[in-house]
């Protein structure tokens, strides 16, 4: 699992986020196992008490289950909850932005599509 650190978020938001991106991408699927806490602290050579704060986190999204004493699991229907999610931030977020920079570039909804194709 590759991470690049940045200063503009805490580490544990990072990695939260790093493995919301390969749930989304199917990296890890229904009822997968996820990387142990130990394996991604020694890996990224963190806090191991970061790590379990970013599962914590995706534990109470529902992304991610605990099963005790066999380790942590994607939860059943993760991908699908957050394509859902994304696609509204993408609607509320990102789209008006790129309606207006297309606007304003003189492109319609057609022509852009017919121009990226």
């Amino acid at each position: 699992m590759q991470i690049n650190w940045h200063d503009k978020s805490p580490i544990y938001r990072q990695l939260a986020e790093r493995l919301r991106d390969l749930i989304l991408q199917g990296v890890y699927g229904d009822d997968d196992a996820i990387p142990s806490v130990r394996h991604i602290a020694a890996e990224h050579q963190i806090n191991p008490l970061t790590v379990s704060k970013a599962f914590q986190v995706l534990v109470d999204e529902q992304l991610v289950i605990k099963k005790r004493g066999i380790g942590m699991y994607i939860a059943s229907g993760a991908r699908q909850q957050l394509i859902q999610q994304e696609r509204s931030l993408f609607l509320e977020r990102e789209w008006p932005k790129f309606k207006q920079r297309a606007e304003d570039l003189g492109f319609d909804l057609n022509h852009l599509i017919q121009e990226s194709s």
